[in-house]
């Protein structure tokens, strides 16, 4: 079995990359330019909205690891089909748990899945929470100081360790989840306080939170993304259009091992924020 794995660069994929790496099946990552790679995954070089540079590398592939969200995905399964792949395992999000599929953030993961569906490859669907490497959207706000602003402060979220999305995607590989949405998510439901609590304590900083209301949080949304997105976020959180507050246990069932907490995934990145002092100062 060989795994092309795209996005390769990014948090979960990358986490992929080295589940794939630790269960000893061969993988690809598809990036644009040199990364580190553990042994047995090759690098391969393209551009996921280009599925004509990446061609080549499906040769030879049985599965691959895919995003929602780029262009001419189409015309990327055709060559699949035509290359001899028989599945794909496709990150996929939360948000299509609602009926609603209207809004920028669903619609292109429902486009995705619909996409994906119609090949006619085996395909399993991962749609999991919002994910523990979060808490790195606030490394500007520690670098300034040791309030942290944090957005929907009283939205309790089941935040999910990449590696655990990671092993699920390697087990829909080696096992048969033809036809299987894994809907995923993490321990325990934390608010973003507690979240930031738990990182003060891997990072050995005294943080404080200060809640954000809803147009403070609003604005900042606006200000950060496309617009289109920032509202499909706010309603996600702010009006409860998806649930990412209910814990189950889908991860273990799958992988035989519980969800990781953020207490792990804190301490495992806690050199991410060294550089990060009180005040901003070196």
């Amino acid at each position: 079995m060989t795994v092309l794995v795209t996005g390769a660069s990014g948090n979960a994929s990358g986490a992929v990359v080295q589940a794939l790496a630790a269960s000893g099946i061969a993988g690809r990552a598809l990036v644009r330019k040199e990364i580190a790679l553990p042994g047995g995954i090759e690098a391969v070089y393209g551009d996921l909205n280009r599925p004509e540079s990446f061609v080549d590398a499906l040769s030879g592939v049985s599965g691959i690891f895919l995003l929602s969200g780029y262009d001419r995905v189409e015309e990327l399964l055709d060559n699949a089909v035509r290359a001899g792949v028989r599945k794909v395992v496709l990150l996929s999000s939360s948000s299509l748990d609602s009926a609603d599929t209207s809004n920028a953030i669903a619609a292109y993961h429902h486009a995705a899945e619909e996409a994906v569906t119609a090949s006619g490859l085996e395909w399993t669907f991962l749609r999991p929470n919002s994910f523990m490497s979060n808490t790195l959207r606030w490394l500007d706000q520690l670098r300034a100081g040791d309030v942290v602003r944090v957005q929907f402060p009283d939205v309790p979220i089941s935040t999910i360790h990449p590696l655990d999305i990671a092993d699920v995607a390697v087990c829909s590989f080696a096992e048969d989840h033809a036809g299987t949405i894994h809907r995923l998510t993490g321990p325990v439901a934390l608010t973003p306080p507690e979240q930031v609590d738990i990182l003060a304590q891997a990072i050995g900083r005294p943080l404080t939170s200060y809640p954000m209301t809803r147009a403070e949080t609003h604005d900042d949304l606006q200000a950060s993304m496309p617009p289109q997105y920032a509202a499909a976020i706010e309603s996600f959180f702010a009006d409860a259009l998806i649930d990412e507050t209910t814990v189950n246990n889908t991860v273990e069932e799958v992988t035989g091992h519980p969800p990781r907490t953020l207490q792990t995934w804190t301490r495992e990145n806690a050199a991410l924020f060294g550089e990060v002092r009180s005040g901003g100062r070196a």
